[in-house]
Order: structure tokens, then sequence, then C-alpha cells
């Protein structure tokens, strides 16, 4: 028994060493610097910055960096430490380093730049961000996505869940930012993420494409064949480039990818309306499985609702919901089934889109408190374009 309580004992020392100096870094001001670029919305412990930069990609990443240095490096500092002791074996330095080497010649240089903008702002390294951004690509984790449009909705409109299944105990909920990009080139486009994360996990453009993502990858596929395009740079280039949901789907179907994922891709426009599920299956024969709505052939077959795609932490509830509430869904109604489908213990952020009037509402877990049980707070993105 020595011999077990000897590694335990001496995780849960590191992790109380972590959390102190986690603490004594959150007690270093407010981390962010007063401009004209940051305004909150939300109130209390549901308050969440929201950082507006526009200009080059260089530019956006200095701007993000300069205007919450303190939130970057109280975010990016513990994160990287935590994960690195919570599994030394898989996310040490040298296999960090290694996942950079493998998908830095796919990751587009304007992603690059904006990263050592970030890094020359906020006055963390470039080295130090670009290992945090490698956590999720040997990362595993499980999420849920689901897209309702037309006559599933009240109004019309198209509403998208993202919820985000990941960890708490890296305390990323603790600064959490919504990043408004206004690029020189390619589309403006809104990130709800972490401080000094700039990779996405979910995301919306001006012209109403919608991002989110579930992870399919098990453990047993680790070591992951990283020869190709993460899923969260791909979502940046979705972002900045698709016009509309078959430019985004031309976008995911041309480009290499890697490990197992479902992404869900929506469309807002009244023209183009519509929304996608894709399974990414890069070790099996077969890689790419894409359903667009109403697809027969769809995983979820015979479980299904007209104008809706699903895949989730919960199937039979989820599809219990949509089928009792379909031509109801309003931003309200959606943030209920958000709440539902949240995971017990790890439900990290969770955000529903209207991505026909380009308004998103998002929830951050608190301390150890899921996402779930918090608000959401509502952000008006087009009023930000204008």
């Amino acid at each position: 028994m020595k011999n077990i309580k000897r590694p335990v004992t001496r995780i849960i020392y590191l992790f109380s060493l972590l959390f102190l100096v986690f603490i004594l870094i959150s007690s270093c001001g407010k981390g962010y610097v007063d401009s004209d670029n940051i305004k909150f919305i939300g109130q209390g412990d549901d308050k969440v910055a929201v950082v507006t930069v526009k200009g080059s990609p260089y530019e956006m990443g200095y701007q993000l960096g300069s205007t919450i240095p303190g939130m970057i490096k109280r975010t990016i500092y513990p994160y990287l430490k935590i994960a690195q002791v919570a599994m030394s074996d898989r996310f040490n330095n040298e296999n960090l380093d290694k996942a950079w080497e493998s998908v830095s010649p796919y990751i587009k240089d304007r992603f690059k730049e904006e990263l050592k903008g970030v890094a020359d702002g906020s006055g963390v390294s470039l080295k130090t961000l670009q290992r945090a951004h490698m956590i999720p690509v040997l990362g595993d984790y499980a999420c849920s996505g689901v897209a309702v449009w037309g006559n599933a909705s009240e109004d019309g409109h198209l509403y998208q869940i993202r919820n985000l299944d990941f960890t708490m105990h890296a305390r990323l909920q603790k600064n959490p930012v919504i990043v408004v990009y206004l690029p020189d080139e390619g589309h403006a486009h809104v990130l709800p993420t972490f401080a000094g994360y700039i990779a996405a996990h979910s995301g919306m453009n001006d012209h109403g494409i919608v991002l989110s993502e579930k992870g399919a990858s098990p453990k047993k596929d680790y070591p992951f064949d990283l020869d190709g395009t993460h899923f969260s740079t791909l979502f940046r280039d979705i972002l900045y480039d698709a016009d509309n949901l078959d430019e985004a789907l031309e976008i995911v179907e041309t480009t290499k990818l890697i490990k197992r994922y479902r992404f869900y891709i929506g469309d807002g426009q009244e023209q183009t309306m519509g929304a996608a599920k894709i399974l990414v299956s890069t070790p099996d024969s077969v890689k790419l499985h894409v359903w667009k709505g109403n697809d027969p052939n769809d995983e979820m077959a015979p479980n299904m609702v007209e104008n809706t795609i699903y895949y989730t932490m919960n199937n039979d509830t989820c599809y219990s919901h949509l089928q009792e509430n379909t031509g109801t869904y309003n931003a309200q109604k959606m943030i209920e089934l958000s709440r539902i489908l949240g995971d017990d213990g790890g439900n990290l952020e969770n955000i529903v889109y209207d991505a026909t009037a380009l308004k998103l509402w998002v929830a951050y877990a608190e301390n150890m408190q899921e996402a779930k049980y918090r608000d959401y707070v509502e952000l008006d993105f087009g009023a930000c374009l204008k």
C-alpha cells in the first residue's frame, strides 16, 4: 500500500503548490490595460472581457496581448504547468514541441503572425504560447453540438449549441475572454475563448458561419498521427475565409486533418441557411463522413427531426428535447437544451449562437461549478461590426 499512496500524495502536493502559485498570480492586479478596445458583459462572477482587435494578424495579436497581458499570464502559465504535472508523459515540453513541429507546416502564416503578436504584446514567450496551444492537439475530450434552423426554430433563424466539456482543474475559466476580430483581409469573426488561447474551439463570422466540435479520439489512439491540421486552426481558417456552408465544407474536405472529431457547421444566412455534421476519422480507411441537414443516411437515423443536426453527450435526451420542442426554438430554449446536455464535473464553457442575428450567449464555469449552472451572458456581434 505504501507504493500506491506515495504517488497519490505527491500528486496532491504538487497540485496544491500549483494552486498556490495560481492564486498568487491571480492576485497581481486586474490583468488588463484600460483602453478603448476592451469592454465587459455580464455581472459579478459571470462578467466576461470582450476585446476588439483590428488590422493585420500581427497587429491584432499585439493588441490582444498588450490589452490583457496579466490575464494571459495567469491563464497560460498555470494551464501549461498543471497539464504537465497531471500528465507529464504526454504534455512534457519535448512532446509539445514535437507536436508543434508536426502541425506547424499546416498552419497558415497569419495564425503564426498573430501568435507572435500576442507574445510580444503580453510578454509571454512565443515558445510558451506554442506549447500551450498544443495541449488540445495532444489531448482527448468530449463535448456536445446541436443546430436547428428554418421551421425547427421559432423565428426561422439558425441556432447552434457548442458545449465545451474539458477539464476545469486547469482554471481556464478564471480568465474568460471574447475576442472580436476585424482583420484587414478576410471575414470579421468572434471567438469566445480564454485569455491567450487564439486557436478556435468554436466561433462565428460576419456571414453567419458558426462552428462547434466534439472530440472523438479515444485514449487507445494515442500517440496520435499529427501529420496534418488540427481542428482548432482549421476553424480559424473557416472563420476567415468561408462565405457560406458549401465553402466551409470545401475547406474541410480539402484539408489534411488529424485525429477523430465531429464538426458542426451552421450557416445562418437566409439564402444559404442550413447545417452539416462531419465525422473526421483519420486513423480509418474512410477518413471523412459529411451529413448535410436532413440527410436520411445521417448517423443518428432514424432518430432525426427535420432541420436539425446533433451528436451530444446524451443523444437520447437531446432527441427527446428536439422532438418535443421543434418549431419553438429560440435563444432561451437553446440555452435550456445546452444546460441539460452539460457534462457533470467537466462542463467548462457553453455557447449558444443565433447565426442569423449574429448574436451569442456564453456561460463559463465558475471555480468548480459547471458552466451549465451559470448565467449565459449576451454579446451582439452584429453591433460590433457597425
